[in-house]
């Protein structure tokens, strides 16, 4: 275990000197080279991830965990698209973010330049290797990519594909490694080799990114759960509300910008919530309510105290009734996980103070949480949304992995 550890991070190291230095252009052409690829080879990835679903269904796993890991033709041709996409995004590397020039005649810069090896922990989501892969490319960082073991046979087919295509295209060096080895040591181990990687970024449940926080000696940006919010305020245009609220919660409700918990207004709440019920009754959602709503909507369960931290990823929505947008505001920042927060109003006053005081990466005004992804804000794919505020926060696109060095030019200068 320990040599298959060391020999996989040697490679990876020795591997991300010779990624940095790939040009713009060759990046192009491998990465769209790798969405052809995945269409070209979609029969073989679709089979061995047919054999991660059949698994999963006679372990009886339950119904969004199969959504998140089932691929399909319309997935794979999202998976293409997202590299197509990140192949015509800005070239980050090599990038002036500033440059000034010293009286003694230093000409400073400073310059995006890749992190290096980046490990990537993640659940049973195949298209996050397909993603990741592209958006390490293009950002010259070498991945070691570790995902989960039910999506073991999808994984190392997509990474097959992708690795031979970006060799075909004419790149020589590795651009990525899949871990093959499912024991957990594996991810112990690696999380200790702060020496040879980089940065950690764990995608997954709240338990698999606590763990890999408390184990690694590296860097970790953590991308917690989305307890994700909308406050619909009194001023709110109802008819907007209600679509928006449904949008935010069924559309894809085992994702993490899936809304989670509605607040309403108490000035609202008896004419809004019947409507609003009704709506999710369409889509057989269970709500759970606060006291008050309960009071309103006869039937609900009563939400207990873990509900207004529990992230569902399911047809579950926990509903409050607060007294102002202040209080939505302090419930927000009491129980949320800083990932994505909505308000739905007419008041600019209200808006404003909402987006100024709710601590949280993405705060929305008057639009669905299920816009808070690197696609939908023109990033390209995303290597995932961080709850964090250093050194990255929010939808995580090519920019966010890069760090920067100082580039200082002279004429023979010394100092005196």
């Amino acid at each position: 275990m320990d040599e298959y550890v060391k020999d996989l991070v040697d490679e990876a190291k020795a591997a991300s000197y010779k990624v940095a230095a790939i040009p713009a252009a060759a990046k192009v052409k491998a990465l769209k080279a790798m969405a052809a690829a995945l269409l070209k080879n979609k029969s073989y990835i679709l089979e061995e991830n047919k054999k991660d679903v059949d698994a999963a269904c006679a372990g009886n796993a339950v119904k969004s965990f199969i959504d998140r890991l089932t691929l399909n033709e319309a997935r794979l041709k999202e998976m293409a698209k997202s590299l197509i996409e990140i192949a015509a995004f800005k070239d980050p590397v090599g990038q002036t973010i500033a440059a000034w020039k010293r009286p003694n005649g230093l000409k400073i810069s400073k310059v995006r330049s890749p992190i290096g090896v980046v490990l990537i922990v993640y659940e049973a989501r195949p298209n996050v290797t397909s993603d990741c892969a592209g958006l390490l490319l293009k950002s010259c960082n070498v991945g070691i990519l570790r995902g989960g073991k039910d999506a073991i046979n999808s994984n190392l087919a997509i990474a097959r594909v992708l690795q031979n295509a970006a060799k075909a295209s004419g790149i020589k060096s590795p651009i990525f490694f899949m871990v093959d080895r499912l024991e957990h040591e594996v991810v112990d181990l690696l999380l200790k080799q702060n020496e040879k990687i980089d940065l950690v970024i764990p995608r997954g449940g709240e338990a698999l990114i606590r763990k890999v926080v408390a184990t690694s000696t590296i860097p970790v940006i953590k991308h917690y759960k989305g307890v994700c919010h909308i406050f619909v305020d009194k001023s709110a245009d109802l008819k907007s509300a209600v679509k928006i609220c449904i949008n935010a919660k069924v559309q894809r409700s085992s994702v993490c910008n899936a809304v989670e918990k509605i607040l309403v207004h108490k000035g609202i709440a008896r004419k809004f919530l019947p409507i609003l019920k009704a709506a999710l009754g369409q889509y057989r959602v269970e709500i759970r309510g606060d006291k008050k709503a309960v009071a309103i909507l006869n039937g609900i369960k009563e939400a207990k105290e873990e509900d207004w931290y529990a992230e569902y990823l399911d047809l579950v929505v926990a509903i409050k009734v607060v007294d102002n947008v202040e209080g939505a505001i302090e419930h927000i920042n009491f129980y949320g996980s800083h990932h994505t927060d909505s308000i739905l109003t007419k008041t600019k006053a209200n808006a404003d103070r909402f987006v100024k005081e709710v601590d949280s990466a993405c705060c929305f005004v008057n639009i669905s949480t299920r816009f808070s992804d690197g696609g939908q804000f023109g990033l390209g794919a995303e290597i995932g949304i961080s709850t964090d505020k250093l050194h990255a926060r929010g939808p995580m696109g090519v920019e966010d992995l890069t760090t920067y060095k100082y580039v200082v030019r002279g004429n023979n200068l010394v100092r005196g």
